[in-house]
């Protein structure tokens, strides 16, 4: 079901407007007394992520109990990077998310799906592992958060892979990624229906239909001042949500070429890309 959508390529959204939207969503949820929020980390700082789950705070204030950044394999969150992302959301309420450990497997894609959106290059199972807070946490809401933007192993970021992936556990980030890179970056970047996406689909569709979770989904783009702005808010539990982010991302995040370039220069923050395998993004 889709609760919000707004956004184009020409929209500019506010945080005051902003609030205001995920205040009347939230509202519409009706009421919920143990609320979790599954925010990303600070790779994603420019998302707006950290001032929504402040907006889900300020909203939901002793409900919300527990707050788990979706770090996959990165570092967990310092304190340097929690005050600077999520400002005034108490510190005792974040949790670490263990990717080796502290999982529930809710179930397996079987073999031969796999096998089949891999066009027969590989033929394993994958666990649909998730951190034990979002399967046994005994929460009435799960709130995931974040930005839809072009990602090189899935295609497009976010949607349920911030749980799956971003919280979920060794083995099927491991085979998540090996999938993605068979099937070939050059095939998966910028678009939504991809092998990984379709693989955390069934999980989704099979596996967790019974946790409560509500998608925040935001696509950042550049103002005609070159300022970072939220050109879109989407919030659904489905994947018509992720879709209509995708679309926008697309149109804003992307600049189509003729010809493939001979030499690229890229900049990456030092505040956001800390390690090799990060900066191996660009």
């Amino acid at each position: 079901m889709l609760y919000f959508a707004k956004g184009s390529e020409n929209e500019s959204i506010s945080n005051a407007q902003l609030k205001e939207f995920i205040f009347s969503t939230l509202q519409k949820l009706g009421d919920r007394k143990k609320v979790l929020a599954v925010p990303p980390d600070f790779t994603r700082f420019h998302s707006q992520a950290g001032i929504i789950t402040e907006f889900v705070y300020d909203y939901y204030k002793e409900k919300l109990v527990d707050v788990l950044p979706a770090t996959g394999t990165h570092y967990p969150v310092n304190q340097n990077e929690r005050e600077m992302m999520f400002g005034s959301v108490p510190a005792n309420l974040f949790r670490e998310h263990k990717w080796k450990q502290d999982l529930t497997t809710l179930g397996e894609v079987p073999s031969e799906y796999i096998k089949e959106v891999s066009e027969g290059k590989l033929d394993f199972t994958w666990p649909a592992q998730v951190n034990n807070l979002i399967a046994n946490g005994n929460h009435d809401l799960i709130l995931s958060i974040g930005q839809v933007v072009p990602h090189e192993v899935i295609g497009m970021a976010n949607y349920n892979k911030n749980i799956f992936v971003g919280a979920g556990g060794k083995g099927g980030i491991h085979k998540s990624h090996y999938l993605g890179a068979v099937y070939g970056m050059e095939r998966i970047m910028g678009r939504a229906d991809t092998p990984v996406r379709k693989v955390l689909n069934y999980a989704s569709d099979n596996f967790a239909k019974h946790l409560p979770i509500i998608y925040i989904l935001t696509v950042i783009g550049k103002d005609e001042n070159n300022e970072l702005v939220v050109k879109g808010l989407f919030i659904g539990d489905d994947y018509e949500c992720f879709k209509l982010a995708a679309d926008l991302s697309l149109k804003v995040n992307f600049i189509m070429l003729d010809k493939p370039l001979d030499k690229v220069v890229v900049y990456l923050d030092p505040l956001e890309f800390k390690s090799t395998w990060l900066g191996n993004k660009s």
